[in-house]
């Protein structure tokens, strides 16, 4: 599945588009946990910025 956002993105208007990976660590348990959202180019630090909190 991550082949084919990967390969929509390189094409056409995906271009202005970032995937952004965020890595948590889960205070109960330790265990890392990572979430991957797709934004615009423009707005990248903002997304870093609200899933550091």
């Amino acid at each position: 599945m991550a082949k084919k956002v990967v390969a929509t993105l390189k094409t056409g208007t995906g271009k202005e588009y970032s995937k952004v990976i965020t890595m948590t660590r889960s205070p109960k348990t330790g265990a890392y946990s990572f979430k991957e959202i797709i934004v615009h180019n423009d707005h990248v630090k903002d997304a870093l910025a609200n899933n550091s909190k």
